[in-house]
């Protein structure tokens, strides 16, 4: 018996190895951790559970029978997270640069099954070249499996995808159907097609990192929820991301005791709208001073800045923070934004995570590349997730709320449970000089006249009082006062009930 233990243990340890120590070391000459480096990172010391150490491929063509690693190619397992039971896969450049057979992918696939069974979020690290070319369709088989299970696992349990390496051709469709995807600045890359492709195709001479880098990614095509710094800063956001979140969409998100006091009043917030409607200020002061602890958790900090999402706590329950950002393009709502916020939107209504919004929107962005770029359907997005959410939905008016922007921000028209505006607030149809110029046109001539027109509007709209006459508003509050008034109203809220009709998928305007 002490032989057959002896050799497991050297099994287990020639299969840790991956693809030896040289190969090891050039991934720590890359800046990268190898794949059981990362995992250890990631999850609670000791917690780690291997499945399938020793799978291996079953590919005969191209020479391959005789090149078998213990693992495949990826390091799968289950662990938990500050307590909390995760499901992970690794995948592992070392062997066979973590390119995808079928093994390797039925590996994946149990990892998926186990969690969906057990309602555990799954934690994809993505360091791989792709498709193992030598299998030919079995690999791609393996692929289209994963990918069915992301969508079964979508709104079911959370799925965080984060990209340490190259994640190219087919390795790009399951990340992007997952619920978050971060990546790592310098070292990681995704693309459908490379470099070498897009030269032969489009004739364009473009790098790894110009074409699928962090920052294109993380600033320019919204792929990327957030790019780190290296693989341990990565992974510690993703530890702090799943204290945020429930288990499955069965739980509640979990409850942290904290002592920040709920009556806790900032006093600051009074003066924090400029006495010049035109002059911006950063939302995000709003949001870190009515969270518990200033523990704000940003969502896309990069990509469409416009309106800011995220994830904090109000009395130790996780809310969602939606928030239109003054700081850039006055807060409007243009394509980018509109899908960004739709999106968190329905992740939180998914996971029964409150939605909070603060408002402080002047309208939809004019001109031609939004029109042409598809606003009408991108704006209906946001529109759309927040009018079939059935969570708790709160709704704070700081300032500007015009037009159908005012509509689509949680307004009380869309099933909002709490509306609460600030003395702050104007709610109109379009700004007061605008509005002037159409009502009066025929005194446009007259600059006197027109300031009066444009005085009385404002008189008139420039303030909450009458969407709160009729019922649209719940109150007007004082803003020091915020954080107070949205924990009341959450306890309120707590046993909601509210379900939609019977369907077997709604259609949103994709």
């Amino acid at each position: 018996m002490k032989a057959v233990i002896e050799e497991l243990e050297r099994k287990r340890a020639a299969a840790r190895m991956g693809g030896g120590e040289a190969r090891i070391k050039a991934q720590h000459e890359k800046g990268k951790l190898s794949a059981r480096e990362r995992i250890d990172v990631l999850l609670d010391p000791g917690s780690f559970e291997e499945f399938d150490m020793f799978v291996e491929h079953d590919c005969t063509e191209f020479g391959m029978a005789e090149k078998k690693i213990p693992g495949d190619g990826v390091v799968t397992g289950s662990g938990t997270i500050n307590g909390r039971l995760v499901y992970v896969f690794a995948k592992d450049f070392t062997v066979f640069g973590g390119s995808l057979s079928l093994a390797h992918a039925r590996k994946i696939c149990k990892i998926q099954d186990a969690a969906l069974k057990n309602g555990a979020p799954v934690i994809g690290l993505f360091d791989a070249g792709g498709a193992r070319i030598q299998e030919g369709v079995d690999a791609l088989g393996g692929y289209a499996e994963i990918f069915q299970r992301n969508v079964l696992a979508s709104g079911v349990v959370p799925q965080i995808s984060v990209i340490m390496g190259p994640c190219a051709g087919g390795d790009v469709y399951s990340p992007a159907m997952t619920d978050f995807i971060f990546m790592v600045k310098d070292t990681s890359y995704m693309y459908v097609t490379g470099p070498d492709v897009v030269k032969t195709v489009t004739n364009e001479t473009v790098s790894h990192e110009e074409l699928g880098g962090a920052s294109v990614h993380a600033k320019k095509s919204g792929v990327a929820d957030a790019a780190f710094g290296n693989d341990i800063e990565a992974l510690v956001h993703v530890r702090r991301l799943i204290d945020f979140l429930p288990l499955n969409n069965r739980q509640k998100p979990p409850v942290r005791a904290t002592a920040d006091r709920p009556d806790r009043v900032e006093d600051s917030l009074d003066t924090l709208i400029p006495s010049n409607p035109n002059k911006p200020y950063d939302i995000r002061e709003l949001i870190v001073k009515t969270a518990d602890e200033g523990d704000f958790f940003e969502i896309a900090p990069d990509y469409a800045a416009n309106i800011v999402i995220g994830f904090g706590r109000l009395e130790g329950q996780t809310v969602g923070f939606v928030a239109n950002q003054p700081l850039v393009l006055a807060g409007v709502l243009d394509i980018d934004a509109s899908k960004k916020a739709a999106r968190f939107v329905r992740f939180c209504d998914a996971f029964e995570i409150p939605i909070i919004t603060f408002v402080d929107v002047p309208g939809f962005l004019p001109g031609t590349r939004q029109e042409f770029g598809g606003l009408i359907k991108h704006g209906a997005k946001l529109l759309f997730a927040y009018a079939e959410a059935t969570v708790p939905k709160l709704t704070v008016i700081t300032r500007k709320a015009y037009g159908g922007a005012y509509d689509v921000m949680a307004s009380k028209h869309l099933r909002g449970d709490i509306n609460y505006a600030w003395p702050s607030a104007e709610i109109a149809v379009m700004g007061a000089k605008g509005a002037a110029e159409i009502i009066h046109r025929a005194d446009l001539s007259d600059p006197e006249k027109m300031a009066a027109h444009t005085k009385a509007y404002e008189d008139r709209f420039a303030n909450p009082f009458v969407a709160a006459a009729r019922g649209y508003l719940d109150d007007v509050i004082l803003p020091r006062n915020t954080r107070l008034r949205l924990i009341k109203a959450l306890r309120t809220l707590r046993d909601k009930k509210l379900t939609n009709p019977w369907k077997k998928h709604d259609n949103i305007p994709l």
